[in-house]
């Protein structure tokens, strides 16, 4: 018997049409809540407007800086997938386990691919604005 006092809270009706969009919209800021609690998340956040200035400062035009939001907005998103995936597998093994680990590995992984993508486009901004010189 299970000595659990706490009982499993019911699945909530499904919201559909205008309300959709609203309840859509809480569960994302409920992300960010949730994300917030990650450094690496915050380092993006500060990140952002550090390369911002960088862009000023090498000249950038008006695509450099909506190409760095895109990639940053896929920062962000890659980043909030590799927590969800890191808080399943803490649920689902909080022992040690090779599959945990594996996913684990292969999140940050797919983070770093997107920090290589940044640190090349801010690269290649940079370099441009010097060959222009």
């Amino acid at each position: 018997m299970n000595n659990d006092t706490t009982s499993p809270r019911p699945k909530p009706a499904r919201v559909t049409g205008v309300a959709h969009l609203f309840a859509a919209a809480g569960y994302s800021v409920g992300g960010i809540r949730r994300l917030w609690q990650e450094t690496a998340f915050r380092h993006i956040v500060t990140a952002l407007p550090v390369c911002g200035v960088l862009l000023y400062v090498v000249g950038a035009n008006l695509v450099d800086y909506c190409v760095l939001l895109i990639l940053f907005s896929c920062l962000v998103a890659v980043e909030a997938l590799n927590t969800a995936i890191e808080c399943i597998v803490d649920h689902l093994a909080p022992q040690w386990e090779e599959f945990a680990r594996d996913a684990k590995d292969l999140g940050s992984l797919a983070t770093m691919c997107l920090l290589f993508a940044n640190g090349v486009f801010l690269g290649a901004v940079v370099l441009r604005s010097y060959a222009l010189t």
